[in-house]
């Protein structure tokens, strides 16, 4: 019955009345009507609350009783009463009625219904205020509704969701901090209940739940947060297909108008995952299907989603779910930028959280640190360093190694990040040993690495570098002998190339110091225009070793007014860089500059900063006098055997030794630091060691630091001058050349100590005992340069009579004949290092003297071409082994190299004999080679070889080791970078452009070209082919830049050559045709590779008269000295024949491995078929093999990728053991011979092994070969060959004996792929002319 719908008495206010028309009330409580006043009404209403609250379901009769009294409470006056305090108290009368008339509530009108609850949802708003006097009934209130479950009654009405909703919200907006756990735990009763009984969560009211998992909303109010996220847990079965619902209609079908919460599904996904994971579980498809969306900002949003549900401490998501990781991962290669660079951020939180998933996006990064955008690599490298520094267990090696790569990065930024990272990762496990031993082992790389990168040219780079070892390495804030304890353990464990750098490093820095006081002592002296010019190149040469050289000219110009102009800052910077400053002095004046350039004014001045590098790598922040003191402390202990060598992971042997080279480095550059009595015991105490090594680092550092010992140390002296007297005598050579120095650098009567070394060792010379020789022909050598006034007199007569006529004249002994061409220093004979040194000793002689006015360099540099001519074996007697011909051709080439540094002995230096110096470079022994082209380099980079030595580079175009040519063009390169830079940084230079202006080298080149003894036949077109590479090789590096229009210039020489005739053989018609040839082919490169070359040329180009005439007037020469269709086959024509590259005596850099061929039995004794072309089957033998090339081994030439036959390097080979491997070799050597010279081949990985010229090869292979050019790329087929009989007895020409080709050769045939040479081309084989040499010229 609806009793709101019938009309109300007049007495009454609503509902049902008793018998006799009244509403019953409790006992004591008199009639509520709206006659009363508020506080009345209140009073009575509480009086009815209690006797509401003590009744229970059972009272039948109070309830029937009561039952218009509950009406009554309904009725719109207290609904809608202004009072809260009675809408209070009727709401809690409301809830124990429908406590105590459950499960029937008195009220059967659903809008009174809705009414009521609408009224009771708004009522517990007063459950915000916990201080209010009302809050316990606003609690008992909830509840009671949350125990009897009284909402759950409106599930019968049409529009319940609309109270639920409301409720939600309500109670969702109320909860706050202040609240205990009773008030969460009812909400949570009443709101579950109602998820769970019902028929399901509308979208509106599942919007009243999420929206307090919103970010926004979540930071207002945390404990609704707190209380969704619970509720969510609790009804999770139930609302899990509400919320996958929801989520399909807006992630699937796109209808994003279903809810007001669309644009934050993914916020949503990220804290539902977080509260429960199941639920989602049907929401993950989803996201998969999201993930390859086209739309990349929707693909963005879905992997930031993701990365945080992945990447989450304690999700499993990509075990539970691996599809979907899978298709995650895919991410990290999307097209779309953002999206990789938020894949690549991701990585870094799931190292941390899951090291287990290490291994999965192990290869995903290992492609994202190769990304072409610098972003991405360089998040890479945050992502690996961010992990490892936490927890280094959590990155393999193979992370670290991505960031060891980008290092080397092309972009400063990434490699800047990489470097800065190993370093804190360093400090972190090495220095600190955060992690153990293991840790540490597992990064002690890292040290080595940083410090390689001081290699490199940029100037960045290298600064970071001394910032990261000042600051990571040897932390220059340590005390002392903390730090240098480190740096000692340090330089000890550090491998050869990375003491290179850090070497480099200090040996920089004295440099710049040493600049800088340069500068100084130029503003003590008075203005001048010759100061001012100084002083300009002197600030030119600061700021290129500061960051951006052309900033940092300006900002150097301002630092230098500055110190012009403050008498005191300039006394500071004077302190600084004084020998005798000290750590901590340097560390306040570096500091105290610094606030004199500081501008209040400007946070940001460039100015400053760029001041502050240079005084940083200026300020002595490691060493000092305490800071050696410590070093030589800490050298004492392990030679005492009380350091902690073996904690540090080093031998004491090895500490003793890299102690002592550490502190001959810094004898170098801190020379002062070591003036103290207590060093010098030390450095005696080393002096008597029986280590060779260390007893040669403490004479060193005597020579570079003892220049006050003779005056202010007489005790050390005394000591010293006899141990020095003995290694000059009797010590290694090493020992020896550093004792006569030291002698010379700190003794003021050096004459009459090194007359007391010269005189008994000059007389003591044994020929016969040549182990006793080696120290003392040392010794006499640098005696002799160091003092010739007094010593090069009675040096001639020993000279003359022993070491010409006695040593280098006579062959004692019998070398050992193992074919090899080298043989490690520890196996050369005695008598052969003795050799060597006497032609030291005869160069330093004349180094010495400088002056050749007894003509004994004359003779010298005669009896060095002789050593040329005759291979190494000067007396021709045949008693001398191979290997050690090659040491002896190397110190011949050496000597003459070494004697055309002194320019009065270049004056006299022949072409013939340049060309036999030069020669040298394409030696057959790779060692002799390397060594050669390493000293060449190192001469020609500090400027004191004439220009046409470089010329020689050209050469190495021949040389069948790719890393040797590859070496040759880094050493051009870095010629050509450093004249350059010279004439640009001295104005002065410009009057020795002749010596100093790379392009001039051409002229040089091409006479060398033209006397090349290869150079045979100008018309043919392999000699020529071979001419053009090699003009190529020195062209190709002088025209990266078109500087000064040199293009028309250096064809401009080339021209004014052919205008010319050779000054070596001017009547000489054919010797002039080949130098024209070479002119023609230079013509041809030029042309063909240069549009600008038709230019005019700024100047006419000046040609060296040593090698070409004066052009007589009337001549002129237009010549075209080579066909037009030989000039297209050179720039244009058929490759030369691709054979197997040549190691010559150098070991594979990896062991390939023979292929499976079958053959027949007539095959075994070699793999070659030469009538291939006879036998089809052979074809698609050799597309097989290659096919494995690139397994089956490392090629030295790329350009020709062939099949490599694996070899077991061995000292000594049997020749019958190993005749099958041998008769190989020879049938592949045979194929590649060369012009009319016998035949020597040497396999790869035998260390030079000559095979004998007697091994059987398959008799249908070509004849005997000639034998092949050493050290020279091998001719094609075309050429022909020479008969073995017709060159036997021939002597070689220009002293270079022809380069071995080796198995790996690449005049060799490929397999299966060889045609057999035509036998009229190799008839049509021309034997070279052949030159001898007058010695008495």
């Amino acid at each position: 019955m609806d009793f709101t719908a019938q009309p109300k008495p007049a007495t009454a206010l609503c509902g049902v009345v008793s018998a006799d028309g009244k509403i019953a009330y409790p006992p004591g409580v008199k009639e509520i009507t709206d006659k009363i006043t508020t506080d009345e009404m209140i009073k009575r209403l509480k009086m009815v609350v209690k006797t509401f609250m003590d009744m229970d379901q059972d009272s039948e009769d109070e309830k029937q009783q009561y039952l218009p009294l509950a009406l009554h409470l309904a009725s719109e006056f207290f609904l809608r009463n202004p009072n809260k305090d009675v809408r209070l108290l009727v709401a809690c009368c409301l809830a124990d009625i429908f406590r105590i008339y459950a499960p029937e509530a008195p009220y059967t009108s659903h809008d009174k219904l809705k009414d009521i609850f609408l009224f009771i949802t708004r009522q517990l708003k007063g459950l915000e205020d916990t201080k209010s006097p009302q809050f316990n009934r606003y609690f008992y209130l909830l509840e009671n509704l949350a125990w009897v479950k009284s909402y759950n009654i409106c599930f019968e009405l049409e529009d319940c969701n609309e109270i639920f909703i409301q409720l939600f919200r309500t109670l969702f907006s109320v909860i706050n901090n202040s609240h205990n756990k009773k008030v969460q735990m009812h909400m949570l009763d009443l709101m579950s209940s109602i998820i769970m009984e019902g028929d399901g969560v509308t979208q509106e009211l599942l919007d009243s739940i999420l929206i307090n998992l919103i970010p926004a909303h979540k930071n207002l109010n945390k404990q609704s947060f707190d209380l969704a996220k619970v509720l969510l847990k609790r009804t999770v079965q139930t609302i899990e297909a509400c919320i996958a619902n929801f989520f399909n209609q807006v992630l699937v079908l796109g209808r994003s108008s279903v809810s007001d919460l669309s644009e934050h599904v993914f916020d949503l996904i990220q804290e539902l995952f977080a509260i429960d994971p199941h639920l989602l579980l049907s929401v993950m498809p989803q996201l998969e299907f999201k993930l390859k969306s086209n739309d990349g900002e929707e693909r963005l949003a879905v992997v930031r989603l993701l990365a945080k549900l992945f990447g989450s401490k304690d999700s499993d998501l990509a075990t539970q779910n691996r599809p979907l990781w899978q298709c995650f991962l895919g991410r990290f290669n999307d097209i779309h930028v953002p999206v990789r660079l938020e894949s690549v951020k991701f990585a870094s939180h799931c190292l941390m959280n899951h090291p287990d998933l290490a291994k999965d996006l192990t290869e995903y990064l290992k492609v994202r640190s190769h990304d072409p955008e610098e972003a991405i690599r360089h998040d890479v490298i945050v992502t690996i360093i961010t992990a490892a520094k936490r927890d280094l267990a959590l990155v393999n090696d193979q992370l670290l190694g991505f960031v060891r790569e980008r290092t080397l990065d092309k972009r400063w930024r990434v490699r800047k990040e990489a470097m800065m990272g190993l370093a804190q990762l360093y400090k972190k496990y090495c220095l600190h040993g955060e992690a153990g031993k293991e840790a540490a082992e597992k990064v002690s790389w890292i040290k080595d690495k940083l410090l390689h990168i001081y290699y490199q040219n940029s100037i960045d780079d290298k600064l970071l570098v001394e910032k990261i070892f000042a600051q990571y390495l040897v932390p220059h804030n340590l005390e002392t002998e903390e730090r240098m304890k480190c740096l000692y353990y340090l330089y000890a464990s550090l491998d050869p190339n990375a003491v290179k750098a850090l070497n480099e490093m200090w040996k920089c820095q004295n440099m710049l110091r040493s600049h800088v006081r340069e500068l100084l002592d130029l503003h003590k002296q008075p203005t001048s225009e010759a100061n001012c010019s100084a002083m300009f190149g002197k600030l030119m040469t600061i700021a290129k070793n500061l960051p951006d050289p052309g900033k940092a000219q300006d900002f150097v110009k301002k630092f230098n007014q500055v110190l012009g102009d403050d008498e005191k800052l300039r006394s500071q910077l004077e302190l600084l860089i004084s020998p005798t400053c000290s750590c901590k002095q340097a560390d306040v004046c570096v500091r105290e500059i610094a606030r004199k350039l500081a501008n209040p004014k400007q946070p940001t001045n460039p100015f400053l900063e760029m001041v502050k590098f240079l005084l940083e790598r200026i300020a002595p922040v490691h060493i000092d006098s305490e800071a050696i003191s410590a070093l030589v402390k800490l050298m004492n202990k392990s030679i005492e055997g009380t350091a902690d060598d073996e904690e540090e992971g080093v031998s004491p042997d090895t500490a003793i030794r890299s102690g002592l080279e550490l502190l001959k480095v810094l004898s170098f550059t801190h020379p002062t630091s070591f003036h103290s009595a207590e060093t010098y015991e030390s450095l005696l105490q080393c002096l008597r060691m029986e280590d060779d090594k260390v007893a040669e680092a403490a004479i060193q550092i005597f020579r570079n630091t003892g220049h006050k010992i003779e005056t202010d140390l007489p005790q050390i002296r005394s000591t010293l001058i006899p141990i020095l007297h003995q290694k000059a005598k009797r010590g290694t050579p090493h020992q020896a050349k550093q004792a006569v120095h030291c002698i010379h650098a700190i003794f003021t009567n050096k004459e009459v100590q090194l007359a007391q070394i010269f005189e008994p060792l000059s007389r003591s010379l044994n020929a016969d005992v040549p182990e006793q020789l080696i120290t003392p022909l040392v010794s006499l050598g640098h005696i002799s340069m160091l003092a010739p006034d007094q010593f090069a007199s009675p040096m001639k007569s020993v000279v003359a009579n022993f070491i010409v006529k006695d040593l280098l004249m006579n062959d004692r002994s019998t070398g050992e004949k193992n074919g090899k061409l080298w043989s490690p220093d520890e196996e050369v004979s005695p008598e052969v290092l003795a050799k060597v040194q006497a032609i030291k000793l005869l160069v330093r002689w004349l180094l010495g003297m400088k002056n050749n006015q007894s003509k004994s360099a004359n003779s010298t540099l005669r009896l060095l071409s002789a050593m040329l001519v005759s291979e190494g074996d000067l007396t021709e007697q045949k008693r001398i082994s191979k290997s050690d011909m090659s040491r002896l051709r190397l110190a011949a080439g050496s000597a003459i190299m070494k004697l055309a540094q002194e320019p009065c002995y270049h004056e006299i230096i022949t072409p013939e004999q340049f060309q036999l110096c030069a020669l040298v470079i394409n030696d057959e022994c790779y060692q002799v080679r390397q060594i050669f082209a390493q000293k060449l380099h190192k001469a020609l980079v500090k400027l004191l070889l004439p220009l046409e030595y470089m010329a020689i580079f050209a050469l190495c175009a021949k040389d069948p080791v790719k890393e040797r040519r590859a070496h040759a063009r880094q050493c051009l390169l870095k010629n050509i970078s450093i004249r350059r830079e010279y004439i640009k940084q001295n104005p002065m230079a410009t009057e020795k452009l002749l010596s100093l202006l790379p392009e001039y080298v051409v002229p040089y080149m091409i006479h060398l070209l033209a006397h090349d003894p290869d150079f045979t036949r100008s018309q043919d077109v392999d000699q020529l082919r071979d001419i053009k590479e090699c003009l190529w090789f020195m062209l190709e590096v002088l025209m990266t830049k078109n500087e000064n229009n040199s293009h028309a210039f250096m064809k401009k020489m080339a021209e004014n050559i052919k205008l010319t005739k050779d000054a070596q053989s001017p009547d000489e018609s054919k010797m002039n045709e080949k130098l024209y040839t070479v002119c023609d082919v230079a013509l041809c490169v030029i042309n063909s590779k240069s549009a600008l070359c038709n230019a005019d040329s700024p100047k006419d180009p000046v040609l060296p008269m040593k090698f070409f005439t004066q052009p007589e007037k009337d001549f002129c020469n237009d010549k075209s000295y080579i066909s037009e269709e030989t000039r297209v086959l050179l720039l244009t024509g058929k490759p030369k024949p691709a054979g197997v590259l040549g190691a010559v005596n150098k070991p594979l850099s990896a062991t390939g491995r023979k292929p499976y061929v079958r053959s027949t039995g007539a095959e075994t004794g070699s793999n070659i078929n030469v009538n291939s072309e006879l036998n089809p089957s052979t074809g698609n033998r050799s597309r097989e093999q290659s096919s494995e090339a690139v397994e089956t081994g490392v090629s030295e030439n790329e350009e020709n990728p062939v099949r490599i036959i694996s070899v077991t390097p061995v000292k000594n080979i049997d020749p019958v053991k190993n005749k099958e491997i041998n008769s190989d070799q020879t049938t592949q050597g045979n194929i590649s011979s060369d012009r009319g010279k016998k035949r020597s081949v040497a396999a790869a990985g035998t260390e030079n092994i000559q095979q004998k010229t007697d091994e059987k090869v398959d008799e249908s292979g070509p004849p005997a070969p000639s034998k092949p050019r050493r050290g020279r790329r091998p001719k094609s087929e075309s050429q022909g060959n020479a008969t073995k009989n017709d060159d036997i007895n021939k002597p070689l020409g220009k002293g270079r004996k022809r380069a071995a080709v080796s198995q790996e050769s690449p005049g060799g045939l490929e397999a299966g792929n060889a045609k057999a040479p035509k036998l009229q081309d190799v008839a049509k084989k021309a034997v070279p002319a052949e030159r001898q040499i007058d010695l008495q010229r």
